[in-house]
């Protein structure tokens, strides 16, 4: 009789599995971000709640349920770019499309499926030193349509010469950005949304902030090479994320993408 807490159903096995599986994607949005710690905190305050209410600790368990309920409304504006993209996610994720469970996981991206990213990291140091403009948007989960429609289709894989001859300055399909999704170009002359963060510095100019703007909508990835110094830009979750060297780079895109 005093064990009857412990029959599980095959419904509580399925009400563990959606929600480990809301918590990881949930995760993966603010994983490399200031609002992991605030995420960690979250679930930590509101494993605690549930303790207490297993224990009857009704004192406890009250004011942690406030602070949980009246903690919501600011919680919706410091996590505002999460619960956009998390949404975001859920409306334009191809469910449909082969592998994409088992990449959610890990099982099924292999560095061999990688080796579009070396020259795109070699293409982008000739970029470095010529000075040459580059905006390169790399696609991971969510589906990019919505900017792709802007530019021009293509089917081409990724490869230095292809990358060279695109962003060639005198080149038709120089201006705008290019969308990488697995190891093929999709599309051309991208035109995509501009973020207007007040905190992006002034020296940066419409590259950067179509960078920053695409990967604060989306979990795509973006490298941009800056036409004015040549310096190279690395930015995921609408924040510049922040590398040692060209093969820094190289793995830390290699591990994003995985």
């Amino acid at each position: 009789m005093g064990l009857d807490f412990l029959k599980i159903s095959f419904f509580d096995i399925l009400d563990i599995i959606l929600v480990a599986t809301m918590l990881y994607y949930l995760y993966k949005l603010v994983k490399g971000t200031a609002a992991i710690n605030i995420f960690i905190g979250i679930v930590i305050i509101y494993l605690l709640g549930k303790l207490t209410q297993l224990l009857n600790m009704e004192m406890l368990s009250s004011v942690l349920g406030e602070f949980i309920g009246v903690g919501m409304i600011a919680l919706v504006v410091v996590f505002q770019q999460e619960i956009r993209k998390f949404l975001l996610m859920l409306g334009s994720t191809n469910i449909t499309s082969k592998h994409l469970f088992l990449k959610s996981f890990k099982f099924s991206t292999t560095t061999e499926n990688l080796e579009y990213v070396d020259e795109i990291i070699e293409a982008v140091k000739d970029f470095s030193q010529k000075r040459t403009g580059a905006l390169i948007v790399i696609r991971r989960n969510n589906k990019l349509d919505f900017v792709k429609d802007s530019g021009d289709e293509m089917d081409i894989l990724v490869n230095k010469p292809i990358l060279k001859s695109i962003f060639y300055k005198n080149s038709t399909l120089h201006d705008g950005a290019i969308i990488i999704e697995e190891n093929k170009i999709t599309a051309t002359r991208v035109i995509l949304p501009v973020s207007n963060s007040r905190e992006i510095p002034l020296r940066f100019g419409l590259r950067h902030r179509a960078a920053i703007g695409i990967t604060e909508k989306t979990d795509a990835i973006a490298i941009v090479v800056s036409e004015e110094n040549g310096q190279v830009s690395y930015l995921k979750n609408g924040e510049f994320s922040i590398y040692d060297n060209y093969d820094d780079l190289q793995n830390k895109v290699k591990a994003d993408l995985q």
